[in-house]
């Protein structure tokens, strides 16, 4: 390797830490699963232990067992974007939940406080609901149907002391997710904001609205009326099922669009007679990928289930332009390409990304161009 290579590498590594760095000034590196972006967990305590939104042709039913009860309110949506962004950025099922009680819950944005109505009884209560959850998916209309289940956590571990947050315990608290849950948040997630969604955290609606809005306009090309009726069976199953149902979650929902749009300011939505007016607007985060930088955080796997499922629910297509994802097969494949020599397969996608890029080009099929690369740098290696 000349001078002149590594003195490129080492520019282009400065280059690309400075704008990870500034990503997370700006707080623009969260994510959220998509799955939880189409249709939501309950708003508020829900009797029984099986609860379901619809989006459309779109449900997703949640279960939790009788004695523990289903998760509800702001909690569960902060531990499932943070769940998505550190499975996203590390590419590990097994997640640290800080190293203290307290250092936790700043993360999330909470507060120190304990009794009955506290943050850390209320934390503690949410997380133990959650991660004994079962989730399905289904999509169904006249002429198709897909379904896909997964359990959130196949296993968890809470060593914190309520009464003394700030002590550091003899045991890391984490919890380890499910293969499929894992598969499913870390493919192709929800860009968000977690400054905004820290801002937004005292509404569950607010936080709903703000994921789907920021979701929604990243790909919106035309002016889309959401009629009423239709948002209230995604946001609104708390509410009566009648006229007057409607009209106050209507009342609702519009009380807290108003905030959430004082947070996300360049979002185009009017409240009309028939419904919100969707106008073409820049997401809040852009859809930029996140710099991928040698021996840190990788890009995830593509699974593709629920993506297939929820992509149905809109008219509208996303751009060619979007972040090229590989499927999980196709990583195994490409192993196969270049066994039994070791290389690393995620050192080889950084080389055929940046010769992507200095192509200009992007692949009509990049599984099976990925795989012809590894197997050409598997020949030059024989």
């Amino acid at each position: 390797m000349n001078r002149e290579i590594i003195e490129r590498d080492k520019v282009l590594g400065e280059a690309l830490r400075a704008e990870a760095e500034e990503a997370k000034k700006a707080g623009v590196v969260g994510y959220m699963a998509r799955a939880f972006v189409h249709a939501t967990i309950p708003h508020k305590a829900t009797p029984g232990s099986e609860f379901t939104r619809e989006n459309g042709f779109y449900s997703l039913t949640i279960l939790a067992p009788s004695k523990i009860g289903l998760p509800y309110g702001s909690i569960p949506r902060l531990l499932l974007s943070w769940m998505t962004t550190e499975a996203f950025y590390t590419r590990s099922p097994v997640l640290e939940l800080g190293p203290t009680l307290s250092a936790f819950l700043a993360e999330l944005g909470l507060a120190r406080q304990g009794g009955k109505r506290g943050d850390i009884t209320r934390l503690r209560n949410q997380i133990v609901r959650l991660f004994s959850s079962t989730v399905s998916c289904q999509y169904r209309n006249e002429v198709t149907e897909q379904g896909s289940g997964f359990r959130i956590a196949k296993e968890y571990n809470l060593w914190w002391t309520p009464k003394s947050p700030d002590q550091v315990p003899l045991w890391q608290s984490t919890v380890t997710l499910s293969t499929d849950f894992f598969k499913e948040i870390t493919d192709r997630p929800v860009p968000v904001d977690m400054n905004a969604l820290k801002a937004l955290k005292r509404s569950p609606l607010e936080l709903d609205l703000y994921c789907w809005l920021t979701y929604r306009m990243s790909y919106l090309k035309k002016d889309a009326m959401i009629p009423w009726p239709l948002l209230q069976l995604q946001f609104g199953a708390d509410y009566a099922q009648d006229e007057q149902g409607l009209r106050n979650f209507k009342k609702k929902l519009l009380l807290r669009l108003k905030r959430v749009l004082e947070v996300y300011e360049t979002a185009k939505v009017d409240p009309l007679e028939k419904g919100l007016l969707l106008k073409p607007s820049p997401p809040h985060v852009a859809k930029k990928p996140v710099p991928m930088l040698p021996g840190s955080r990788k890009r995830p796997p593509s699974s593709g289930v629920i993506e297939d499922m929820a992509l149905k629910l809109f008219k509208e297509e996303e751009p060619d332009d979007r972040p090229i994802l590989l499927k999980t097969e196709t990583y195994n494949k490409a192993k196969e390409a270049f066994s039994p020599l070791r290389l690393d397969v995620y050192d080889l996608e950084q080389q055929w990304r940046e010769w992507i890029a200095q192509k200009n080009e992007r692949p009509k099929n990049p599984d099976q161009a990925f795989i012809g690369f590894c197997r050409q740098k598997a020949k030059k290696r024989t």
